[in-house]
């Protein structure tokens, strides 16, 4: 997420370069997949009087990566002890899940096995063990064997058996924080694609297909186009977003019986 401008919002409706109303709002979220609407809710919870706008060119919250993953809330063996990642993997896998138990949110702590196919990799499964320990994550390494009583489909030497490894539909998470949200007064603006975002003094213009949103702040949460949005803004400095695409399986369900949770 960036700022892309500050200070209040000082004035109402009215025209700008006369393309129609101008609606005064205190924020605009550009963004309505998890990071967006969190943002809106923390932005609510610190600034309880604001008006707030969530904006997204899908009909839906969600729509992208947000609604298309594979599920997993990961446990934090993967970064350094003592690092902000570790620490905010941690504290929001806790506030994650925590969430999800207050809303009725299907969850589940599954555990996961993280595998060794070859003896090449030991060393990169001992870091990840030291790594879990370090950031206080239970966590086994276990031979062969160990992984056969776990998973018994799975094949490895070795492997590190991760239990708070966790599970959730982050669509749903999604529409839970959705619903609270406008529950709280916040207009969530779908269907409705950003054309033009540009500073005005010490506010920021808005402009979507169907309204002008000024606002004191704006925060840009399009994920796979926070470049584009970014630039729209004049901010045109080197960074692209570029994609890459992530591949899990999920097993049909007369061979579900073939992996008991995360491998």
């Amino acid at each position: 997420t960036a700022r892309l401008a500050g200070g209040p919002t000082t004035d109402g409706a009215g025209a700008a370069d006369g393309a129609g109303v101008v609606e005064g709002v205190d924020a605009v979220v550009i963004g309505a997949g998890i990071v967006g609407l969190a943002t809106a809710r923390a932005l609510l919870d610190r600034r309880p009087g604001w008006s707030i706008v969530v904006v997204d060119k899908e009909d839906r919250v969600g729509a992208h990566q947000s609604g298309h993953n594979s599920g997993v809330v990961h446990s934090g063996i993967y970064y350094p002890p003592g690092s902000v990642k570790a620490r905010l993997c941690l504290e929001g896998r806790a506030e994650l899940l925590a969430f999800c138990r207050d809303r009725g949110i299907a969850h589940a702590v599954v555990g996961k096995v993280v595998v060794a196919s070859t003896t090449d990799e030991l060393a990169r499964l001992e870091v990840l063990h030291e790594r879990a320990r370090g950031n206080g994550i239970a966590a086994e390494l276990v031979g062969r064997r160990g992984l056969l009583d776990v998973e018994p489909h799975a094949e490895g030497v070795a492997a590190l058996h991760v239990p708070s490894a966790a599970v959730v539909d982050f669509g749903e998470v999604c529409r839970a924080l959705a619903d609270d949200l406008v529950g709280s007064g916040v207009h969530l603006a779908l269907g409705d694609p950003v054309v033009d975002l540009r500073r005005d003094g010490a506010s920021v213009l808005v402009t979507t297909t169907g309204r002008r949103w000024r606002a004191g702040h704006a925060v840009n949460c399009g994920g796979l186009q926070s470049d584009r949005l970014a630039a729209l803004a004049g901010d045109r400095g080197d960074e692209r977003i570029v994609p890459f695409r992530g591949e899990y399986h999920d097993l049909v369900p007369d061979r579900r019986h073939l992996v008991r949770a995360l491998i």
